[in-house]
């Protein structure tokens, strides 16, 4: 293999920059011509393909977004996008690609593989934490703390008014971001796609925490959860604690921007080499992760169609935080 190509697709995460600064520098260390697909999928049809050199990821690391943009691409969808695709890469003579994303990011790539048998390694870029093959994605712990900071400085109004705070935070299908913010934030209630809480229990804590003297509440709300989202879970406890003074808070898209932390800028440093290295050694069809802080290689198939299981340990951490 001597040309291997780089995109990433999806929503952005912080520290997708650092991932595509290490795929380029270790390419270039290992003697491989790498080039930047801009725009995704949809760059990858549009032919929107350049080499890169060291200098081209130089001052990159410490920045959110990506540089090389992300949409999402509908032609992609079809054969005559693929095949469009497919034709540019080989008109390049890019014989491995690397895909940094998420879950949808992944599904494509598979089907790019099975369809036209171009090696293809997946690097795991979203917030959401939420791919089974790797304890941690690109951005969550960035994500996480963008939350934390939030939810402690919302704190701060809740404790000066005797407030009840519903804080909204990303998480459509995983509750990965909230509860790991809830239980830094020490929330009196976390909400999550993959638990069954509902608007009785809700209201069951906020009199318990009255009760206990406790002057203001946070409760942590995933936006996926079943029950809805924290304006539509606020606006249903208020009817029953009219006497308590409900706000609520949607963190929205901050947490996919700002500055990687450390620990994500190494987790996108380490993912970005061992994929140029898997390519090498001929793995394909695969998502580079780490597991008990070990690389590790997983069959794209299963790191899209295995969900993960939310950990069991920090949901009791949180009800006996809580009391």
């Amino acid at each position: 293999m001597k040309k291997i190509a780089v995109f990433t697709s999806g929503g952005d995460s912080p520290g997708m920059n650092a991932c595509i600064r290490s795929v380029v520098r270790s390419a270039i260390y290992l003697d491989l011509d790498v080039y930047g697909i801009k725009y995704g999928y949809d760059g990858m049809i549009r032919g929107e393909i350049t080499k890169m050199e060291s200098h081209s990821v130089s001052n990159i690391v410490q920045t959110g977004g990506t540089i090389l943009k992300s949409a999402r691409s509908e032609e992609f969808r079809t054969k005559e996008g693929r095949k469009k695709a497919y034709e540019n890469l080989k008109k390049h003579g890019i014989e491995g690609i690397i895909a940094i994303g998420g879950d949808g990011t992944f599904t494509g790539a598979n089907l790019f593989y099975d369809e036209y048998g171009i090696p293809v390694i997946g690097a795991p870029g979203t917030i959401d934490n939420d791919l089974y093959g790797s304890d941690y994605t690109i951005g969550f712990d960035t994500a996480v703390n963008t939350a934390l900071d939030a939810i402690d400085k919302i704190r701060d109004t809740a404790a000066s008014h005797d407030r009840v705070f519903f804080v909204e935070v990303m998480g459509r299908h995983s509750g990965y971001i909230a509860i790991q913010s809830g239980i830094g934030g020490g929330a009196e209630m976390v909400m999550v796609p993959e638990t069954s809480t509902t608007i009785d229990d809700v209201i069951s804590k906020l009199r318990e925490g009255r009760d206990n003297k406790k002057g203001s509440s946070i409760i942590v709300v995933a936006e996926g959860d079943a029950q809805g989202s924290a304006h539509e879970i606020a606006e249903r406890v208020k009817i029953h604690t009219p006497n308590m003074d409900i706000k609520v808070t949607n963190l929205g898209h901050i947490q996919r921007g700002g500055g990687p932390t450390a620990f994500d800028r190494i987790l996108a440093s380490r993912l970005g080499l061992a994929a140029v290295e898997g390519l090498m050694n001929g793995q394909k069809g695969v998502m580079v992760g780490v597991i008990d802080n070990k690389i590790t290689y997983t069959n794209l198939k299963l790191a899209i169609s295995k969900s993960k299981p939310l950990n069991q340990e920090l949901v009791r951490l949180t009800k006996i935080l809580s009391i």
